[in-house]
């Protein structure tokens, strides 16, 4: 008897408007469980984990954490393109490039007058917060890691005006979401 288990070769995409990102093609499970169970010591640090109740700053930082774990998980390019934090000199002129903010601050601080710009992809919350999920189950195999998220934005409208016309039938379902081929 023989089994044949192949190994994707091939990169995950997400389209997001005009940006396309690229993640690695299979991920390690202790690696993933790594980056996602750093997600949640942060998320749990604030108020037990209760979005709702967090303060403008802890909303940052979790927000800010969300970018880094996916950063972690995309290919180079992509993730050079999702987080890009700037070192300029005091003329602009541009220093260096990283993916880390830490490693930007801390060249920034090496140089005398240089500071740190942020120029990472702009996205929507929700728009995290659906990629977030995506990946969780690209590389959970459909299975989110154990241990609850209370990271989830609420479901996405269902767009158009409501009409008296007939409901479509009940056999029909809408997708939702970002898609990867």
């Amino acid at each position: 008897m023989k089994k044949t288990i192949t190994l994707s070769t091939e990169p995950h995409e997400a389209e997001i408007g005009p940006h396309r990102l690229f993640f690695q093609p299979e991920m390690y499970g202790d690696e993933f469980l790594d980056a996602y169970s750093q997600l949640q010591d942060v998320q749990k640090t604030f108020s037990g984990g209760d979005v709702e109740s967090m303060s403008t700053d802890q909303l940052r930082t979790l927000y800010s954490q969300m970018r880094r774990f996916l950063s972690r998980l995309m290919t180079e390019e992509s993730a050079a393109e999702f987080l890009r934090f700037v070192v300029r000199d005091a003329a602009g002129t541009v220093l260096s490039v990283h993916t880390e903010l830490e490693k930007a601050e801390a060249e920034a601080a090496r140089l005398d007058g240089a500071g740190v710009a942020d120029e990472s992809m702009r996205l929507p919350d929700r728009v995290l917060v659906e990629l977030l999920e995506w990946v969780v189950e690209v590389y959970g195999g459909g299975n989110r890691p154990t241990g609850s998220s209370n990271v989830s934005a609420p479901a996405s409208s269902r767009g158009g005006t409501g009409g008296k016309g007939r409901l479509p039938s009940r056999a029909s379902t809408r997708a939702v979401g970002v898609s990867a081929p």
